[in-house]
């Protein structure tokens, strides 16, 4: 009720703070973000290996400990390994230290992925 007494007694006041509240929001509108989701930078590379017909225990043993020591000797930046094996599936999460150098990282994962492939299948076919 104290606001329609002020409205009545000052207009000129109610009317200039109206238009400053109607320029702020519309300012504020054409400089809020638009995206919902803040931009996180989370440096981490997934590899897949697939094998199928492979038990899950094997998949562990014979790629996911050889691909384990070879990104984790090889690779630099590399802050922790996450590897889960279902039958015919390795899965391997890769979590590089903040600030690391993305593209460099998944070109060297390639190389020692490569590297890892060639020995795996040398060494299957020898058996």
């Amino acid at each position: 009720m104290w606001i329609v007494r002020l409205a009545l007694r000052r207009p000129y006041t109610v009317a200039v703070m109206s238009l400053f509240i109607l320029l702020m929001g519309a300012l504020s509108i054409t400089r809020m973000i638009s995206d919902i989701f803040p931009t996180i930078d989370i440096p981490v590379v997934m590899v897949v290996w697939n094998y199928p017909g492979l038990p899950a225990q094997d998949m562990e043993r014979r790629v996911i400990l050889v691909s384990e020591r070879a990104f984790s000797t090889t690779v630099n930046g590399i802050e922790r390994i996450e590897s889960e094996a279902i039958p015919g599936i390795g899965l391997m999460r890769i979590y590089f230290q903040p600030g690391s150098e993305i593209g460099a990282a998944i070109a060297h994962i390639s190389w020692v992925s490569q590297t890892i492939l060639r020995h795996l299948a040398a060494r299957n076919a020898g058996s």
